[in-house]
């Protein structure tokens, strides 16, 4: 019988142990993400800094491995002021989709910084990358594209950590973005993505601040063995430490 190979040197394992500092600085991290949109500062991001973030990023987990992603770093203003025109269009058709009550709010967003960041980096998938037959995309064709969403929040944490500021720009018209950038085909675009460094962090998310919509009560989305079922004595004692605990995010 063929035994799991166990890459771990002894010597190395209490390196891998997070101590309270440790734990300290990733769920601040994680509390403090922010999508920025408009305080980016035009000065440059060293490539020691920017090449520790893509490695986070590239060192994301992948379904079978695959590692499907790819990095395109985009200075160029002539490209980045085209993919802004892509933008405008996007987010005039969309403003459209809304109720007439929420338009002039959501006009009224700033909802990219594709002009404002020294950088814009696309992140793809290539679903081709290790073959057509992939260890756990069998059955879940699209495994591989959460891939590439778990190399974008990587890069997104590690920009944080390094006091860089990152924006998703959404708003854009897939197929057209891929054609603006020359990404075959078979290549897509999962993540364009506005960073450089802030004059500040909000508080909170942007949209929570304008009121667009309010955080949901973690203790509300969290079910047991089945939708929605109802919960045994044992399980409430979750629901009620997390709701205990609701201002944990606050402490960061």
């Amino acid at each position: 019988m063929e035994h799991a190979v166990n890459n771990a040197h002894p010597d190395h394992q209490s390196d891998m142990l997070f101590d309270s500092q440790d734990k300290h600085g990733l769920y601040k991290t994680v509390f403090n993400r922010r999508d920025v949109r408009g305080q980016f500062k035009p000065e440059p991001i060293p490539d020691e800094v920017l090449s520790r973030v893509l490695y986070a990023a590239h060192h994301a987990p992948s379904v079978g491995f695959m590692q499907p992603w790819n990095f395109m770093v985009i200075r160029d203003n002539d490209k980045k002021q085209q993919v802004h025109d892509l933008f405008d269009v996007a987010h005039n058709e969309a403003a459209e989709m809304f109720p007439e009550e929420k338009r002039e709010t959501y006009r009224s967003l700033k909802l990219e910084g594709i002009m404002e960041s020294p950088l814009n980096i696309c992140i793809t998938c290539d679903r081709d990358s290790a073959g057509p037959t992939v260890i756990g995309r069998t059955h879940i064709k699209t495994m591989d594209q959460y891939s590439s969403v778990c190399a974008v929040q990587n890069l997104w944490l590690a920009a944080r950590a390094e006091g860089l500021g990152v924006g998703w720009v959404s708003i854009l018209d897939q197929r057209k973005l891929q054609e603006l950038l020359g990404i075959p085909r078979k290549i897509i675009p999962i993540a364009y993505l506005c960073i450089g460094y802030v004059d500040h962090f909000y508080n909170k998310p942007e949209l929570e601040s304008a009121g667009w919509l309010p955080r949901q009560p973690l203790s509300e989305l969290v079910h047991f063995d089945s939708w929605q079922n109802t919960r045994t004595p044992e399980q409430d004692s979750l629901i009620a430490q997390i709701n205990k605990d609701r201002d944990f995010p606050e402490q960061f």
